[in-house]
């Protein structure tokens, strides 16, 4: 599954990121936004993201896989944009991602903004 949805990020295909998800699904950024539930908003976010940052890719660092989850240590790559992310990803008993919890590096995330590199 995880190989799946890496692929569907790395195609920036959020149609296809959000059949990975269960219609409850939640996505939240911890960057003091409000969760976003169901998996119509969780497909508009990630439109959103991939609109915010033109030529989307990432670098995986590592990913510690468990039962029900998996953690990505990653850095997002957007023109001369680069901050470092972490994703908690939990999978449901469908083998459906149904939450998806992204910590971003914002110190980094605002330098990179700031200085015009994106």
């Amino acid at each position: 599954m995880a190989e799946r949805y890496f692929a569907a990020w790395a195609a920036c295909d959020a149609a296809a990121i959000a059949r990975l998800h269960s219609a409850d699904t939640m996505f939240w950024t911890h960057l003091g936004a409000e969760p976003v539930v169901g998996r119509d908003a969780v497909r508009e976010a990630f439109e959103g993201i991939f609109a915010r940052f033109p030529g989307f890719s990432f670098e995986t660092y590592r990913v510690r896989y468990g039962s029900n989850h998996w953690v990505l240590d990653w850095a997002l790559l957007s023109g001369g944009a680069r901050f470092d992310c972490l994703d908690v990803v939990e999978v449901g008993s469908d083998g459906l991602v149904t939450r998806k919890d992204t910590f971003i590096d914002a110190v980094q995330m605002q330098a990179a903004l700031s200085a015009g590199e994106h």
